[in-house]
């Protein structure tokens, strides 16, 4: 038992199933809102949810998309005997961008990648908390906050000594970035909407 506690691909595959559970999605549904892919931009996020006009599902996405993460680094950490935690944050956070249940057409990781920094190194996942909150009030795109705490997180890990937690949350980084690329093209163009704005056509980004 303790030999398969310690497998890397063990916590690897949990990750991955516990990220690649569709909230939003399953939320939606119980609620008799239909199907979350066909509303909106069809993403799984809770931006997403927000937009079916129930703020209350939309923070319990968010909540439990934050919580997956978390809750994949924190297992790890208590019941392998070897230092699992990063494998299962990296499978949480693939789970949730390409979640095989949804044909790989997952969200773009900014919450559940919220939850993995929080529970493997606190101190960057309370700045990557704080510059997604001030970065999104400040430029009142969404977008925009979500990609800066993306960012800000392994740099805190990397200037605090974390080297390790840079490293895992720098690939994340990336990702999110990658999943932001359309997000990324129309704030170059001048076209990205602003909280509020009223658009219905913009991508989600808090997923």
């Amino acid at each position: 038992m303790q030999s398969l506690l310690a497998s890397g691909w063990l916590w690897l595959a949990v990750g991955y199933l516990l990220g690649s559970i569709p909230f939003g999605l399953l939320l939606t549904r119980a609620a008799g809102l239909g199907d979350l892919r066909s509303i909106g931009s069809g993403n799984i996020g809770t931006t997403n949810v927000l937009r079916t006009g129930s703020k209350k599902l939309a923070a319990a996405t968010l909540l439990l998309d934050v919580g997956k993460g978390a809750a994949a680094v924190l297992l790890a950490r208590c019941l392998s005997p070897a230092d699992a935690a990063p494998l299962a944050g990296i499978g949480a956070f693939l789970g949730h961008l390409y979640p095989v249940w949804l044909r790989f057409a997952g969200g773009k990781g900014v919450a559940t990648m919220l939850g993995i920094a929080a529970a493997y190194f606190w101190p960057a996942g309370l700045v990557f908390a704080l510059v997604w909150i001030g970065a999104a009030l400040a430029s009142r795109i969404s977008s925009v906050g979500g990609m800066s705490a993306a960012v800000a997180a392994p740099v805190a890990a990397l200037l605090l000594g974390r080297t390790d937690a840079a490293l895992l949350l720098g690939g994340m980084a990336l990702l999110v970035l990658w999943k932001h690329r359309a997000n990324i093209a129309r704030l170059r163009a001048g076209t990205e909407p602003r909280m509020g704005s009223g658009k219905k056509d913009a991508e989600p980004t808090h997923d």
